[in-house]
């Protein structure tokens, strides 16, 4: 089994040419201004659950994600091409409500802010 620091480097790796691959490749509509916040791989190396974001929030997710598990297959092909493993991991794809609630937090204490 691959230590953490080396899961975390491949995860990164996924996360980098991902992003990439969704700029560059990817003519879907439903995947326009999304960005990859974050790959967590097990350690076995069989699933990378990859989470997403969108600039518009959370009404996209669901569109989003089944664009995302349409193109899983190619996505998967073109990253084993790019990142060195034995065997590529499955590609899992997570909603990631962290930008949203962050901007949540960032209205709520500008709003107590302008109160004192």
């Amino acid at each position: 089994m691959p230590s953490g620091i080396r899961l975390q480097r491949i995860a990164d790796r996924i996360r980098q040419e991902l992003s990439g691959l969704l700029i560059r490749e990817i003519n879907d509509p439903r995947l326009r201004q999304i960005f990859v916040t974050d790959v967590k791989i097990d350690r076995e190396l069989a699933f990378a659950d990859v989470y997403v974001s969108a600039l518009e929030g959370a009404e996209r997710s669901v569109e989003i994600i089944e664009g995302l598990k349409s193109a899983a297959g190619f996505l998967r092909k073109q990253l084993a091409a790019k990142v060195e493993l034995r065997a590529f991991p499955i590609l899992r794809f997570h909603w990631d409500p962290t930008p949203e609630n962050a901007d949540h937090i960032e209205k709520i204490l500008a709003k107590l802010r302008e109160k004192k």
